[in-house]
């Protein structure tokens, strides 16, 4: 396995790197407060090819690879960017993926830019999809309800949830016309394969949260004195910090290997991303708790940008699965599938 980057690898990350930089500082994440939705700065992404990047040349995609996809979900984890990347890329692989009628239908309004598309990940409970990723401000969702596969236009009836973590999220009630996409195994298997996906991109976020967050904790300890030196010098704070630098090159790694499975060894997809997520979405959690408390009180008032990036560690992940129900899943895609009822988190 080489997971090094190729040239064009790393002009992507340059690239949107300086657009992050320049579209998504702090004060634009904080104007974005409460929702969590920034629609210029979706324009602007969106502009750039951020959805169309995602699906294969044959669909009308630009081919980039689930490697690609990681790359840049990991620089929106750095700046927080407050735009739902993953949340359209994982549905219109989804909706190419299945390749019938109306999904190209569909899958062409995403790529023209006509339409947001998100991906729910809760299945429909007692006739509610509940903490749909970017249900908010989606157009349009992908729900499953029973063994069907639904496409909700203008997302159906939706009721926005006031989060920490700042986040678009939406419970989502099916309309009674919503459009049948597929039902059966096929809608089972391209479900599923879509949460490998967003497990993925979102640890490959949490990377980037991550790292930023040793960043901002490293840069303050430089500063912050005590008793007459600086407090990066007492080995409890060096060391802990060392510790989150160190797994936060221990997840980027995970993620690269779990992308670089979905097309090499595909069997091992499902077991990869699911331990990428759960090992990554630990490692923000931590390094953004240890910078933070490093800030001592300063660390939780709003002019510290360290919040930022300690309330979304915690709620990007939560929208989906906890890290032991991860672990769970790929223990249960190694050994042998087990009931997944109970693993799903709530909020």
């Amino acid at each position: 396995m080489d997971v090094g980057l190729n040239d064009e690898q790393r002009q992507l990350v340059g690239s949107f790197t300086a657009l992050f930089g320049d579209a998504s500082p702090p004060s634009r994440v904080r104007a974005a407060e409460p929702l969590g939705f920034d629609p210029g700065l979706w324009d602007a992404v969106r502009s750039a090819g951020i959805v169309t990047m995602a699906v294969a040349e044959a669909a009308g995609g630009w081919g980039g690879t689930p490697l690609d996809l990681a790359l840049v979900a990991e620089v929106q984890g750095r700046f927080v960017a407050p735009v739902p990347i993953v949340e359209a890329q994982v549905a219109a692989r989804l909706l190419a993926r299945l390749g019938t009628p109306r999904a190209r239908s569909a899958l062409a309004a995403a790529l023209a830019g006509e339409r947001t598309v998100t991906v729910a990940f809760h299945r429909v409970r007692d006739g509610v999809a509940t903490l749909v990723p970017a249900g908010a401000v989606a157009d349009d969702a992908l729900v499953m309800d029973g063994d069907r596969l639904l496409l909700l236009r203008s997302a159906g009836d939706r009721d926005p949830i006031e989060n920490l973590g700042s986040l678009p999220l939406a419970d989502l009630a099916p309309a009674p016309d919503g459009e049948i996409l597929a039902a059966g195994p096929d809608a089972e298997a391209a479900f599923e394969t879509a949460l490998d996906e967003f497990l993925l991109l979102t640890a490959a976020a949490q990377v980037g949260i991550a790292a930023r967050a040793v960043e901002i904790g490293v840069a303050y300890v430089k500063e912050r004195r005590a008793f007459g030196v600086p407090i990066g010098s007492f080995q409890a704070v060096a060391h802990s910090l060392a510790d989150s630098a160190t797994a936060v090159d221990g997840a980027r790694l995970l993620v690269y290997e779990a992308a670089w499975a979905c097309d090499e060894e595909p069997e091992r997809r499902a077991e990869l991303a699911a331990m990428a997520f759960a090992f990554a979405t630990e490692t923000a959690r931590d390094a953004t708790y240890r910078s933070l408390h490093f800030h001592g009180g300063y660390g939780f008032t709003d002019e510290y940008d360290v919040q930022l990036y300690y309330r979304r560690a915690r709620a990007w992940a939560a929208v989906c699965l906890e890290p032991r129900a991860a672990y769970r899943r790929a223990a249960d895609r190694r050994y042998g599938t087990a009931p997944l009822e109970g693993q799903w988190t709530s909020v």
